[in-house]
């Protein structure tokens, strides 16, 4: 059995700068992963098939086909021809809400087709199936801070983004990507400035939060609520939403934080930048 996690990505900053004659976005981003997420369990010796357990499995019920099961018939077709194997999906995050986690589930697939059939996972292969998966999924296959530029497939790491704590809240509403992304405004606004990860994070923005806002207004909530807080450091809506993070000085503000939204019905998550 090969277990290989798949954890939440932050959008620190994420601005779009073009709309693409390809119907992507051009866009500059401040990558950024957490220690928790979702996970793959991979046997390449147990009957073939994917199951989906954890607490947001019903998120991805009656799906015939996902990004797991694409990236594990991507990487037999361009990687190496192997058999389907045994895959379970542990879905820890919710669905649809803007931290990645199709994307990194789809990553994670790949680190463990990886692992089980003995090929580096910077193999120009591998990342050309991640690249064909989806625009997060390069992001997630490196699983390391990275400014993105292109779809967010032009990855330049970053090795001065400190452990902060974090506090992942998302309201529990869905929101389709394609639908924010129609409704932004086609304003460019600038690229990320210059400057180590924070700074660059604090001076930026995020141009998908003002029609997200309008798709979810209970977004504003998030965040309003996010904004009062002791010890903040930065809040920020990541990717298309509706996941809202907050990064904090220290783990006991932000486990004062979790405590104070404990009055709502939202999924929140105690986590770390790693």
């Amino acid at each position: 059995m090969i277990e290989e996690a798949a954890p939440a990505k932050l959008n620190l900053a994420l601005h779009v700068r073009a709309r693409r004659p390809d119907g992507y976005h051009e866009l500059e981003t401040l990558f950024a992963f957490v220690a928790d997420g979702d996970m793959i369990r991979l046997d390449p010796e147990g009957p073939p098939g994917l199951t989906i357990t954890g607490p947001f499995a019903a998120g991805l019920s009656g799906e015939g086909d996902n990004l797991v099961t694409r990236a594990e018939r991507l990487f037999a077709e361009r990687v190496k021809p192997v058999a389907p194997a045994a895959i379970e999906l542990v879905k820890r995050l919710p669905v649809a809400s803007g931290i990645g986690g199709g994307s990194a589930d789809a990553a994670a697939t790949l680190r463990a087709l990886a692992r089980a059939h003995g090929v580096a996972t910077d193999d120009p292969r591998l990342i050309d199936c991640a690249e064909a998966l989806g625009s997060d999924v390069p992001a997630c296959l490196l699983g390391r801070a990275a400014l993105g530029r292109g779809r967010g497939e032009r990855l330049d790491p970053l090795s001065d983004l400190p452990p902060l704590p974090a506090l992942l809240v998302n309201p529990l509403v869905p929101v389709s990507t394609a639908a924010v992304f129609a409704r932004w405004d086609g304003v460019d606004r600038g690229g990320i400035p210059d400057g180590d990860a924070i700074a660059a994070a604090l001076a930026g923005r995020n141009d998908l939060e003002p029609p997200a806002r309008a798709i979810a207004p209970v977004i504003d909530r998030v965040l309003d609520r996010l904004a009062t807080q002791s010890g903040l450091v930065l809040a920020r809506m990541s990717g298309s939403g509706a996941t809202c993070f907050a990064l904090f000085d220290t783990g006991e503000a932000r486990g004062a934080a979790a405590r104070a939204l404990s009055d709502q019905p939202w999924w929140c998550l105690k986590t770390v930048l790693a």
